[in-house]
């Protein structure tokens, strides 16, 4: 049951369009998923446009942070973000992720505020925040 469970789990790009549908596509976002509850399907993508359904568009700044991956989402308009996504991949290597780690540790214990992102199939995945946000707030 658990490995159906494990080799089911949903695409993390799946959680981010759910998780901002869910929330009324508030005007910016920054949370954590734990990687064993999804399927890294943006490896590498570390600033790029997200456009939902209804047409809005999400400047995302991602990174793999174990044994997370934290998204931080602003509603912006559509830009060719080729150049910024090249160079935070390259400092990632040339750091050898290790910022990356750290801040996933800390996130570890800094964590305070979780919520469940309803997927169409009806599964539930938690998210985790620092601190519970206010969906509407501009900051």
């Amino acid at each position: 049951m658990k490995l159906t469970r494990w080799l089911l789990r949903p695409k993390a790009s799946q959680v981010l369009t759910a998780y901002l549908t869910q929330c009324n596509e508030p005007p910016w976002t920054s949370y954590f998923v734990m990687l064993k509850d999804v399927k890294n399907d943006q490896w590498g993508m570390a600033n790029f446009n997200w456009t939902l359904q209804s047409g809005t568009n999400y400047q995302i700044l991602r990174a793999t942070c174990f044994p997370y991956i934290k998204y931080h989402c602003s509603k912006k308009q559509f830009e060719d973000l080729t150049l910024e996504n090249s160079f935070f991949n390259f400092l990632k290597i040339i750091n050898l992720g290790l910022p990356m780690l750290f801040y996933g540790l800390a996130g570890l214990c800094l964590i305070k505020h979780t919520e469940m992102v309803v997927m169409p199939n009806d599964d539930k995945i938690p998210i985790y925040f620092l601190y519970p946000e206010d969906k509407g707030s501009s900051y």
